[in-house]
Order: C-alpha cells, then structure tokens, then sequence
C-alpha cells in the first residue's frame, strides 16, 4: 500500500448516501420494486419518530450513531405486501391493517437487513467496525413526536425522502458523531461475500467422512484376553 498524496475524506454525506443505498438496495431486492431517494437532503437539528410506524436501532464502535425511519401507513403496507407476496404468500392471509404485530415485525426485519448490510460496507470501505442493536418499532396512530437520545457528543443529522414503487413516502433520518474518515493509504475495498459462493467452498473443502474402525478379528479378542490375565 502506499501513502495517498491526495487523501480522499469521507463525511457525513458519504456516509448518509452509503446507507442511503442499503435501503434502496434491500428494499428494492424483498418487494421486487424500485424504491429510490431524493437528491436533496434535508439539514435537521433532532431526530424523532412519527407516525404511523416508526423504527430506530443505534450502533456503536469505530463511530455513534442513530438510524431512523418513519413509514406512513401507505408506504409500510405496501413494502409489507409486496414483501410477503413475493415469497409466495397469498394476498388474503396478510394483515390488513398497519397496527398489526405482523406489520411491525416484519419492518423491523427489513430494518435490520438494511443497517446490517450498512455495517458491512463500512467494515469493507472504511476499514472500521460498528455494531448494532436490535430494531426497535412503534406504532403510532396519532401525531406524537417522540425524540431518541443517541448520547452524541458533536451530533449531526440529516433526513431524506424515500418513495415507493407506487410513490408512497417514507422517511429516513441519520444522526452521528461528526467526523471524518481520511484514505492515507491505497487499498482496494474488500468485495461482498457470496452466500453460494462461500457455502459451495465450504463442500468442496469438507473433510471426508472418517471410516468406521474395522471390527475387532477372532485373534485380537484371544491376544486381549490373554494380556488380562483371562
């Protein structure tokens, strides 16, 4: 590796668009629809949690932060619908209304496949490690706004808008520690790891099953007996 003359900086924003991606990236792949993001982003002073469903989860590490989104009923039914449906569940056993358990648990899974497959780009980029809690969801069917305290020393936060296949709003919100990552040295981001690449050299690498012992002949049992004393 060698030393960059021109160091490249990643902040905030870097940061923001690679999360930013995850969503569009997972969310796009569990409904088998485009979902995209604004090209403007808001500067905000706090975070908080709207209705109707609102999902956070915290991380912790090579930096702090704090990871909001707050679906409208619309835009979680339908991520919810086109999720389900095209693991080949039938329309009339979904839930039908976005206050359902079934609703949140299922938006609290995707919330976690999305920050999950945010820390994983920030292990492979940034060379760093975070960890994560479990999502956490609220439903909220009146207008409460309800604030988070992520304990952030220098806070900095954002939010973007997110639409649907069928233009139903959703809004995420980052709120992190300022700083900076600065590229010193020249390296090459590692790779995503392929499940079926990985599983498929996981067999190939397999230790052969290891042969039964042979069963004890006639003069084995003769020859123990008689080192007993038999």
């Amino acid at each position: 590796m060698s030393v960059q003359q021109n160091p490249v900086v990643y902040g905030t924003e870097d940061l923001l668009v690679s999360l930013c991606n995850s969503v569009t990236r997972v969310l796009s792949v569990a409904t088998q629809s485009p979902v995209h993001y604004s090209g403007m982003v808001q500067r905000i002073t706090k975070t908080c949690l709207k209705p109707d469903i609102g999902c956070f989860v915290l991380f912790d590490g090579g930096f702090s932060g704090l990871v909001i989104i707050n679906f409208s009923a619309q835009a979680a039914m339908e991520i919810y619908q086109s999720y389900l449906l095209s693991m080949g569940m039938a329309k009339e056993d979904l839930a039908s209304s976005f206050t359902s358990d079934e609703v949140s648990n299922v938006m609290g899974e995707l919330m976690n496949q999305v920050v999950g497959d945010f820390t994983g780009k920030v292990r492979r980029e940034l060379q760093t490690h975070i960890t994560q809690n479990q999502p956490k969801m609220l439903v909220l069917n009146q207008q409460v706004v309800l604030s988070v305290d992520a304990n952030l020393d220098k806070p900095e936060a954002r939010r973007v808008t997110f639409y649907t296949a069928t233009n139903n709003i959703f809004y995420l919100e980052l709120a992190i520690d300022r700083t900076e990552f600065i590229k010193v040295l020249d390296f090459e981001p590692q790779e995503r790891p392929d499940p079926d690449k990985l599983m498929a050299q996981a067999h190939q690498h397999a230790a052969p099953a290891a042969t039964p012992p042979s069963p004890a002949t006639a003069s084995d049992t003769e020859e123990l007996l008689r080192s007993l004393g038999m």
